[in-house]
């Protein structure tokens, strides 16, 4: 099922299957990337409740093993509509009987998503309704379109950055970086930078970010405060950039497999509730 929002400068539109961003139109153009299945099919998928990838797909929690599929389940589940207004809609995923074969906490999670003149807006609510702890990690996979090849596109920060970048071995972190400049606000995109698939920066001290076309100029800013990574990806010769961030992060190589020690994951105690939140500004 499918819904859409407009408000005469932006239009979004969105799946019930994973609560998904599918199309992002300005001036009739889809700034996002098409979905193609035969290089990428998701064009926004929601990571949630894990961001990457778990050591051999696993963790312990409480003396029981789990496992749990790279960025988790949401991406691929069906939400429900909770509201929907002119420049607003919410959705909403419950566990379940499902869900809690491979993530055991009673959860709430809205995914909201508002338009404001040229931004959307992106909140990710998650609420423990039980009487005990949770712990989790949410974040963002944007696919943005580069009909040209990302070649002709940049990455502005917003603050000189020292770009370290956390090496990926399969789908977990070494505790080694490669730098990709000292004292930078501009990355020019290069596809070999995805050889070793993402770029993964858990050091930034931006929390905006710019891709811009150089040939024409055009611009699509990303807003991403209380969000402690940041990741660029594409496949290799693919007419998309994604930009990713993300509260949490993959496993180390030498990670316990104990969600009460793994870097950057939210806990939230009984009752609580939290919100990130990221904003798309063209």
């Amino acid at each position: 099922m499918n819904a859409e929002l407009s408000n005469g400068i932006l239009t979004a539109k969105f799946s019930t299957r994973g609560a998904e961003l599918i199309a992002l139109e300005k001036d009739g153009h889809d700034l996002l990337w098409s979905g193609d299945p035969a290089v990428w099919g998701f064009h926004a998928p929601i990571l949630f409740p894990i961001c990457g990838g778990l050591k051999d797909d696993k963790y312990l929690y409480r003396g029981k093993k789990y496992e749990l599929k790279k960025h988790g389940f949401a991406r691929t589940a069906e939400f429900a509509i909770e509201e929907q207004e002119d420049e607003r809609i919410v959705f909403l995923l419950r566990s379940n009987d499902e869900t809690m074969k491979s993530y055991p906490f009673p959860f709430e999670f809205r995914v909201i998503y508002t338009l404001s003149g040229a931004a959307l807006r992106v909140d990710y609510r998650m609420k423990n309704p039980s009487d005990d702890e949770l712990y989790f990690s949410v974040g963002a996979h944007e696919g943005f379109a580069c009909p040209e090849g990302i070649e002709e596109y940049s990455v502005l920060f917003e603050t000189p950055e020292d770009l370290d970048s956390t090496i990926l071995v399969g789908n977990l972190l070494d505790r080694k970086t490669r730098n990709l400049g000292r004292g930078v606000c501009e990355l020019p995109l290069k596809y070999s930078y995805f050889d070793v698939d993402a770029q993964v920066f858990l050091s930034l001290k931006s929390r905006r970010v710019t891709l811009l076309n150089r040939r024409t100029g055009a611009k699509i800013e990303v807003d991403f405060p209380g969000h402690d990574a940041f990741l660029l990806w594409t496949k290799p010769g693919a007419k998309y950039i994604c930009l990713e961030p993300w509260c949490g992060c993959p496993d180390f190589v030498d990670s316990d497999g104990r969600p009460e020690h793994k870097e950057l994951l939210i806990r939230l105690n009984a009752g609580e509730e939290t919100t990130r939140s990221h904003t798309i500004r063209v």
